[in-house]
């Protein structure tokens, strides 16, 4: 049995897409949906499409986070797999049966999916997202140490908490499954479909959220130290998109999009040392919504 598990706040619209985008899906294997959620809209939502498919299910969370939406849906989840995915994003065609597929090996811990822009090339945010989605890819499809995307990842249901305060709590996953001695894969065939940021604050607020977890270490409940920082940081990242600088754009405009956005890396990770490694700065400052994605 997979536990299909979507953390989402008040988002109701993308949520029912999501939800009829799985249903529609021919899932070779026994499944529930847990959609996670401390907002009436979600409970709505998740209601309404329990009535038809006995399968779905609402869980309330706290409403202090990802973290621990993910900390309710693992104390309630009955698959031996778990799928994590967002009420914001669509899942591709066959999606969770390319993902699921990958378990059959017992070496393998945690695999991820391709997020895919749904943004315009267009615009320099969406030139970014665009970019930055393919370096993403590029870097999954060479490496053998890289984080999953919390838009759409699967992992053995071997995991009973994560710290609440975890920025990046994909990263984190990752990293506890693999010092468990298991493998990730990467499923490119397992595609999900993304909004990023239209706005240069909505960005920063983004990046500072889900890079910054990298520089964050946690003392697990069993004594196990766990530390990111290799799968993410800012010399892996001019390492990983060195190439992409010559290849990717397609035109001058696009170059100098380019350059902009390593500069804003650049800056990126100075605010995240600021904020996190100097300021200490708490979660609740930091893990802010991000509206122009909804």
């Amino acid at each position: 049995m997979i536990s299909i598990v979507i953390t989402t706040f008040k988002e109701p619209e993308t949520l029912k897409q999501a939800l009829i985008k799985i249903l529609k899906e021919e899932i070779r294997e026994k499944y529930e949906i847990l959609v996670v959620g401390p907002d009436k809209e979600t409970e709505d939502v998740a209601w309404e499409f329990s009535q038809h498919y006995t399968g779905v299910k609402y869980l309330k969370d706290s409403g202090e986070g990802k973290p621990a939406a993910l900390n309710l849906a693992f104390e309630k989840a009955q698959g031996d797999v778990i799928i994590s995915t967002d009420g914001d994003v669509i899942i591709g065609s066959n999606a969770i049966n390319q993902l699921v597929s990958v378990f059959k090996d017992p070496r393998v811990g945690v695999a991820s999916g391709q997020p895919l822009s749904v943004n315009l090339r267009n615009t320099f945010l969406g030139y970014w997202s665009h970019f930055l989605t393919a370096a993403a890819h590029q870097t999954r499809s060479k490496k053998k140490i890289w984080p999953c995307s919390g838009y759409l990842y699967a992992f053995r249901n071997i995991i009973k908490e994560i710290p609440k305060e975890s920025f990046s709590e994909d990263g984190l996953i990752t990293e506890i499954i693999r010092q468990k001695k298991y493998k990730i894969k990467y499923v490119s065939k397992a595609k999900v479909y993304v909004k990023y940021p239209t706005n240069l604050k909505d960005w920063f607020r983004q990046k500072i959220r889900s890079a910054g977890g990298y520089s964050q270490i946690f003392t697990m409940n069993n004594g196990t130290r766990i530390k990111t920082k290799k799968m993410r940081n800012i010399i892996q990242e001019i390492k990983d998109g060195a190439l992409l600088f010559i290849t990717y754009p397609r035109n001058l405009k696009e170059y100098l999009w380019t350059i902009l956005l390593f500069l804003n890396r650049i800056i990126l990770w100075l605010v995240i040392f600021w904020k996190i490694k100097i300021k200490k700065s708490k979660f609740s400052s930091i893990w802010k919504r991000v509206e122009s994605t909804k």
